[in-house]
């Protein structure tokens, strides 16, 4: 069985898994995951760690073969055509790809030439991503010497030199702070403004809740949700009143009030801000606890991609 992300008969996904299944050693690390990607959408692909989530993007940059099923690219077969899924995606993984002992212009002008970029117009190429990515004051200066969030900036920059019609993000901001973070999440909606597919996994539920149109949670290898991030929280159970007490002690008030209601409740002068009362919603933490048993992070450790 197929899960599709959209019932719109616009153009084909980017990205088509069908009963997707890879086998690693005695672990089965994705177990007959099928699903759509739509061009131009963000998909975030949400786990716990060892759901199977980096296996998924490594089959996706052909680094990992399938074990059975099948993962298509713009209509290109991973396992049978690589050369061509290679053309047409580019990848940021959890570790940053640039080199240090080069400058930010350095590293772009190399990934152009590897990226085949006509060599007349690498240097104008370079330069271009350097201006769109807010490097260019630091162009010149050894990568090395750049925050963590620069260098984040300049590893999207090189994934997008050839224009790809994918873009795979692992878990793209791992250890950035919360500024950093923030500037990844505005250049990821640049990316797809401009039509991009993008494929992310991430254990920030914030990251998937401000960035997806669509969130895939796997675990164990197995897809057991999908849909919009209101959706899947909808699942889960309704929004409530809460009151807190002089001494802390919060009490759920249970109501069969649309989430509109509430809000519009909570807005005339008796409920002010700062009244005990608070709205109450769903959160993408309790999809994770509901369907998984388990929290957004834990102990377990991801299986090698």
């Amino acid at each position: 069985m197929t899960y599709t992300t959209t019932s719109d008969p616009g153009p084909p996904p980017t990205v088509v898994l069908d009963e997707l299944t890879v086998v690693l050693g005695a672990v089965t690390a994705v177990n007959r995951l099928s699903l759509e990607v739509p061009r131009g959408q963000v998909l975030a692909l949400l786990g716990p760690n060892g759901a199977g989530k980096t296996t998924t993007v490594s089959v996706l940059a052909t680094l990992r073969r399938p074990t059975s099923g099948r993962a298509l690219v713009a209509g290109y077969d991973v396992a049978t055509e690589p050369a061509a899924v290679r053309r047409v995606i580019g990848v940021t993984g959890q570790e940053t790809s640039v080199d240090d002992r080069l400058t930010g212009r350095e590293n772009l002008r190399l990934m152009a030439r590897l990226a085949h970029v006509p060599r007349r117009r690498v240097r104008e190429v370079a330069d271009e991503a350097l201006e769109r990515f807010g490097l260019t004051e630091a162009a010149d200066r050894w990568v090395g010497t750049w925050s963590g969030g620069m260098r984040r900036r300049l590893d999207l920059a090189t994934s997008l030199l050839g224009d790809p019609e994918l873009l795979l993000l692992d878990e793209p901001s791992t250890g950035l702070d919360p500024r950093s973070r923030q500037e990844v999440w505005d250049l990821v909606r640049q990316v797809t403004a401009r039509g991009t597919t993008v494929l992310l996994t991430t254990q920030y539920l914030e990251e998937a809740d401000q960035l997806a149109q669509t969130v895939a949670l796997i675990d164990h290898g197995h897809l057991v949700a999908l849909g919009s991030a209101s959706e899947l929280k909808r699942r889960v159970g309704q929004a409530h009143l809460e009151t807190r007490a002089a001494d802390g002690t919060a009490r759920s008030l249970p109501t069969t009030a649309t989430v509109g209601d509430l809000r519009r409740l909570l807005a005339i002068p008796e409920l002010a801000d700062d009244s005990p009362v608070s709205l109450r919603e769903p959160t993408l933490d309790d999809v994770f606890l509901t369907l998984t048993g388990r929290p957004a992070a834990d102990d377990h450790e991801e299986v090698p991609a």
